[in-house]
């Protein structure tokens, strides 16, 4: 018998489409996975077991079966997108416990292409922090359970790298998909402003969430991103001869971190590879400002104050009211955006040099899974900052950049890089992180069995 746990969006989508097998056949399956391994993994806050099911069979059904993209693909949805008949409640006990009435616009479209929604993930309240825990459960790594998934899109990460679902929806205001996805082995991409639709929370964090794709092949990332973007919203890659200038950075963006050694060895690696492939690499390190640390904390920590404005503060978590007092003070601020345009204006001739820049994904591995959300603000924002400085920039500038999986770390778990290009970039980035798929193969699923 076809087991379809663990094969590809992309594969499944073709066996339903030819009918070799069934959306009820594929989604049960996977239901089963999750219902056997996710007490340990701990990547949904709930999921739609007969909805689910239900749906299954009415795609099924569909005049247009022959047709659709994702056609009977379990997907993970990320607890901040509306999802109907489910409520919205993005990792926290002060958000009301009411079903949404209509589907995020992101998930209408998975929907429409013929995906079917098998639960809701786990994040941290309100999408804050990059560990993944809370009164709603904690999302552990699945190639490393002691370890945190990430975050905000921990459980989202989670759910695809156990095996749960074979893509997922998740969105990225400072790292919340990169960094997951560098953690649990995915790939990922968050897409340059405008080009998927946003609609996070109050005001996407001042334009600075995105939502996108978390898949094990770079073909799966594609097609999700495929489906989820607006109809001009990806530009064809231009005519070239196939050859990219590719700037390498092994510097935090952020003074005082350091990068640990596995993560540079994947960097130095990954630029040979891409080297031989026939693309010109040279070492060469981005402008970034000395008030970059500042100008984020800003910006990170008034895009929580926004969001928590008509929540009781007395059931948010002690980090999260912290995060939000300290951000009350920065809103007028950032919100008419100058520290954002001053970052473009800086960054722009490097990337007029440069097609493309390669850096770690991460500093260094996730903090040990644990409850971060009883932990103190500043012991959160420090632990966080420490293993993952080198996102939050290109939210800053609204740039695409990627996390794509290559090496791995001394407890087996993947190690990643970042892909970070220029506006509009964003199928010439997948076509670079697919040769280092090609050439550098990884894992796609953990071992849990």
């Amino acid at each position: 018998m076809t087991t379809w746990v663990g094969r590809t969006a992309t594969d499944i989508a073709a066996a339903v489409r030819e009918k070799r097998t069934t959306p009820r056949q594929v989604v049960e399956e996977h239901l089963a996975r999750i219902a056997r391994l996710d007490t340990r993994v701990g990547a949904f806050r709930t999921v739609r077991t007969e909805a689910a099911l239900t749906e299954a069979d009415e795609v099924g059904a569909r005049a247009d079966l022959a047709g659709l993209p994702l056609a009977g693909v379990p997907v993970a949805v990320k607890d901040n997108l509306a999802v109907r008949g489910e409520s919205t409640r993005v990792g926290s006990a002060a958000t009301p416990d009411t079903p949404a009435a209509e589907d995020h616009v992101t998930v209408a479209r998975l929907r429409a292409a013929g995906a079917i929604v098998v639960g809701l993930t786990n994040v941290p309240e309100l999408c804050v922090f990059g560990t993944t825990e809370g009164v709603h459960g904690t999302a552990r790594n699945p190639w490393d359970l002691t370890r945190s998934a990430g975050g905000s899109s921990g459980g989202s990460a989670a759910a695809v790298a156990a095996g749960f679902t074979p893509i997922a929806l998740g969105n990225d205001g400072m790292g919340s998909l990169r960094i997951p996805a560098a953690n649990c082995g995915l790939v990922t991409i968050k897409p340059g402003h405008g080009v998927v639709p946003a609609g996070i929370s109050d005001g996407d964090w001042f334009g600075m969430s995105e939502n996108g794709p978390l898949a094990t092949t770079v073909e799966d990332a594609r097609l999700m991103l495929q489906v989820l973007a607006d109809p001009d919203g990806l530009r064809p890659p231009a005519e070239s001869p196939g050859s990219h200038k590719i700037a390498v950075s092994l510097r935090s963006p952020l003074a005082g971190i350091t990068i640990s050694k596995p993560y540079g060895t994947a960097v130095r690696e990954a630029a040979g590879v891409l080297a031989r492939a026939g693309h010109t690499v040279r070492r060469a390190e981005p402008p970034y400002p000395m008030s970059l640390g500042a100008t984020a904390i800003a910006h990170w920590t008034a895009g929580t104050a926004v969001d928590a404005r008509a929540l009781d503060p007395r059931l948010l978590n002690r980090r999260t009211r912290t995060h939000a007092a300290v951000g009350r003070r920065f809103v007028t601020r950032v919100s008419h955006g100058r520290g954002r345009d001053a970052l473009r204006h800086r960054l722009e001739p490097f990337f007029a040099e440069y097609d493309v820049l390669l850096t770690p994904a991460l500093a260094r591995r996730s903090p040990k899974a644990g409850p971060w959300h009883e932990r103190g603000w500043l012991r959160n924002i420090l632990a966080d900052s420490a293993y993952s400085p080198l996102t939050p920039p290109w939210n800053l500038t609204g740039w695409p950049a990627m996390a794509v999986p290559f090496g791995t770390l001394p407890s087996g778990a993947p190690c990643a890089v970042q892909l970070v290009g220029r506006p509009g970039s964003e199928l010439q980035l997948l076509a670079l992180a697919e040769q280092l798929e090609n050439l550098h193969p990884w894992r796609r699923t953990a071992p849990l069995d």
